[in-house]
């Protein structure tokens, strides 16, 4: 199983903090916002490769960040050589790189490098193998003013989706996917297919929007505080809640 940490956007909400440094290596809780992801992920068993996307303004930084990172795998950044918000690939065209440069045919897990998680994610990896179809991480985010930011699902009583909307004009309800997804190997080329029909290839959500009428897609429900890091706002509030917690996630 390979993972694939998708890491290049340019975050300019967050301006002027990633102005000239990546979002994923702020500072949370004294440590950078990746390796809080990274450590969560380690709970899945059975990886055994780690491709970072990223794009050429902050592939140096990465490069530096990994030579000095101390988790077990060593991760393979990949520069997808675009320079700014007007040219970039888009989240599932980073991914589509990834799998084509890296002649990946296996098993693989995807995660937003700005996803952080209260509690280990070894369940999500246990999911996907027993399903042995598309997995995605599901949340609640509890207020359905929030929602028209994400992204509205419904499900059955085995956890299969059953409706996605990307960006709903109208949710019924506050549980949405986020950026963490498991692929079997032989969903992969349906992924290459996606992006050669010209799909919108920005929004990772968009990749699920078009799987779940084609094949079974399932959910596991992320346990504990989901913090997606797209504001000054909600890094201050995971840095707090990381310092609280000792650094421990």
């Amino acid at each position: 199983m390979k993972l694939i940490v998708l890491a290049a956007g340019y975050a300019t909400r967050l301006y002027p903090l990633t102005r000239d440094r990546p979002k994923h290596l702020l500072d949370a809780g004294g440590r950078p916002v990746l390796e809080h992801v990274l450590d969560k992920v380690a709970a899945i068993e059975g990886i055994d490769g780690l491709y970072l996307v990223t794009n050429a303004k902050f592939a140096g930084h990465f490069r530096r960040w990994a030579a000095g990172y101390p988790g077990a795998l060593r991760p393979e950044i990949v520069d997808d050589g675009t320079t700014s918000d007007e040219d970039k690939l888009g989240a599932i065209g980073d991914l589509g790189l990834v799998l084509e440069r890296g002649a990946i045919d296996d098993d693989i897990v995807v995660i937003a490098g700005d996803n952080l998680f209260s509690e280990p994610l070894g369940g999500f990896g246990e999911t996907g193998r027993a399903r042995r179809a598309p997995v995605v991480g599901v949340y609640d985010v509890g207020r359905l003013e929030e929602m028209s930011k994400y992204n509205a699902i419904e499900l059955d009583a085995e956890g299969r989706i059953t409706f996605f909307e990307e960006k709903p004009r109208q949710p019924r309800s506050t549980l949405m996917a986020i950026a963490l997804y498991y692929y079997p190997r032989d969903v992969l080329p349906l992924i290459a297919r996606y992006l050669e029909e010209g799909n919108n290839a920005d929004q990772p959500g968009r990749l699920v929007e078009w799987l779940y009428p084609r094949l079974p897609v399932y959910t596991w429900r992320v346990p504990g505080t989901w913090y997606d890091i797209g504001s000054k706002e909600t890094l201050a509030e995971a840095d707090r809640a990381l310092a609280g917690a000792g650094c421990s996630t």
